[in-house]
């Protein structure tokens, strides 16, 4: 039970807000819809009897609400969807129920929260998410450019997008205007977005060596297959790493198998796929890193030439560990799909004791 005496339930909507207002003394319950602009949220926020807590739940508009209520000494609450639970017989859904719903569960103190980030912390999100969209948008563009080829019978036999293929592509010619006219588009498709996501890759890294994510990324880049992208993709998504430990880290990002047990029996399914779907991501393309034998490259070298040793010695113990794992997945005739994740799952939680070993 909270000690508040006004629970606010706030159901947000970029050009509406509807607010319920539970005070805790005298058990009334008032419901009113307000402006979506912060500056008045809060107004009237402070106009209640305090103390006062509000919830409301993550979405499009962020968290500049949030941070707006800490400013001002509100505690604010920012709730997962997902992990809030609704009865199968409630079948009818508005933004004056949910607004309350929220209001009550917090008064009880059974809300899942969230952590809410700093404002560097989002913006450095934005950029890698930035870059997230512009990876999906190359594939996509590529894809519609070989699909295309594919129909006029044209396949490209080696590696595909090498300086060869390129130069291949440059030197097609179709007689059929409609052919023509499509191919130059998707193709100047793929120069366009190909140059859009350097750009971005230029921004990130320079941004990873410079903010106060650095030490993390450096310390990840230890790691084999977590270079400045991954190891700043993941020092972004994660943020602060001291809420979690090396079991619990690879839940929040969903590569923990899913469970429906009772009595005796129990059962497990796929890998849950919740949380930060950007970081399992990018744990999962690094664990494929560790299927071939463990043999430093130059840049593994590189990045951890400046690291102290015990930051060396641990990713050292994580790289040949992960390693392993892969050889007795293999060994067990495993799929390497499967093998992936679970190697995955554990290399969440090597990035978990390298990120906080600057306690």
């Amino acid at each position: 039970m909270l000690m508040e005496r006004t629970c606010v339930g706030l159901d947000v909507h970029a050009r509406s807000v509807v607010g319920c207002v539970i005070d805790n003394e005298g058990g009334e319950i008032a419901t009113l819809r307000l402006s979506p602009k912060t500056d008045a949220i809060v107004d009237w926020v402070m106009s209640l009897p305090g103390p006062v807590a509000v919830t409301y739940e993550a979405g499009p508009t962020g968290f500049g609400l949030a941070r707006a209520l800490a400013a001002v000494g509100v505690r604010c609450e920012v709730v997962a969807p997902s992990k809030l639970e609704r009865p199968a017989g409630d079948r009818v859904k508005t933004d004056r129920r949910d607004a309350e719903r929220l209001a009550r569960l917090l008064r009880i103190g059974e809300l899942p929260g969230v952590r809410v980030p700093s404002e560097a912390e989002e913006a450095a999100r934005d950029l890698v998410r930035a870059r997230e969209d512009a990876r999906g948008d190359l594939m996509r563009a590529r894809h519609r450019v070989s699909k295309l080829l594919l129909r006029q019978g044209l396949v490209w036999e080696n590696s595909a997008w090498t300086g060869a293929h390129e130069a291949w592509l440059r030197s097609q010619r179709f007689d059929r205007v409609g052919v023509r006219l499509a191919f130059d588009e998707a193709f100047d498709a793929v120069l366009s977005v190909h140059a859009r996501r350097d750009r971005l890759d230029a921004a990130i890294t320079e941004m990873a060596a410079s903010s106060s994510f650095a030490p993390v990324v450096n310390r990840l880049g230890c790691l084999r297959g977590v270079g400045t992208l991954t190891g700043f993709g993941l020092a972004v998504e994660i943020g602060d790493w001291h809420r979690f430990t090396g079991s619990t880290i690879g839940s929040y990002v969903g590569l923990v198998p899913s469970e429906s047990s009772s009595g005796a029996r129990r059962s497990q399914g796929g890998i849950t796929k919740t949380g930060n779907g950007h970081a399992r991501r990018l744990l999962v393309e690094a664990a494929w890193h560790h299927r071939k034998p463990y043999r430093p490259s130059r840049e593994l070298i590189r990045r951890r030439g400046g690291q102290p040793p015990a930051v060396r010695d641990r990713a050292e113990q994580g790289n040949r560990r992960l390693h392993r794992r892969w050889v007795r997945l293999d060994a067990r005739g495993k799929r390497s799909t499967i093998s992936a994740v679970a190697v995955a799952r554990e290399l969440a939680g090597w990035t978990w004791s390298l990120a906080v070993m600057d306690d």
